[in-house]
């Protein structure tokens, strides 16, 4: 039974979670919410950034039940804690699980090899700059300028 105007038109649209086309072939997200840019669609900066912060508790989630030790980095060393949680945002927390030794050197507070280990992968050449700037930040400490 609808008994509301949202009811009314998830029934008519429906409930989707991933982007797909609609009847028309505009691509769509969610609730019939319009998101292609060829007729004018997009996600509101709201919408964007809640999903942003659900997708790094997601990943914060991930990464404290594959690694507990990084739960009280959180607290202790944000800016450190946010490089791994930037790289398993990029590659996964299985991905980042493959750094083993650049973890072990996060884990033992060698920053210096932990920097060296992370800009020694495939993924640096892949990502370039992201990759310099998080390696800068775990061997400093600093937040970027």
């Amino acid at each position: 039974m609808v008994t509301s105007i949202k009811g009314l038109i998830a029934l008519h649209e429906g409930r989707v979670p991933h982007a797909y086309q609609d009847s028309l072939g505009y691509w769509t997200i969610g609730v019939g919410h319009l998101i292609d840019k060829l007729k004018g669609g997009k996600l509101p900066e709201r919408i964007i950034d809640d999903l942003l912060a659900y997708d790094i508790s997601e990943v914060e989630a991930g990464l404290h039940e594959a690694l507990p030790w990084t739960l009280p980095m959180s607290y202790t060393d944000p800016v450190r804690y946010a490089v791994l949680v930037d790289m398993a945002f990029n590659l996964g927390v299985p991905g980042l699980l493959k750094f083993k030794n650049t973890l072990e050197y996060v884990r033992t507070g060698q920053w210096v090899n932990a920097g060296a280990g992370m800009l020694a992968s495939l993924w640096a050449s892949q990502v370039g700059s992201r990759a310099r700037r998080l390696a800068n930040m775990m061997r400093d400490g600093k937040w970027p300028d």
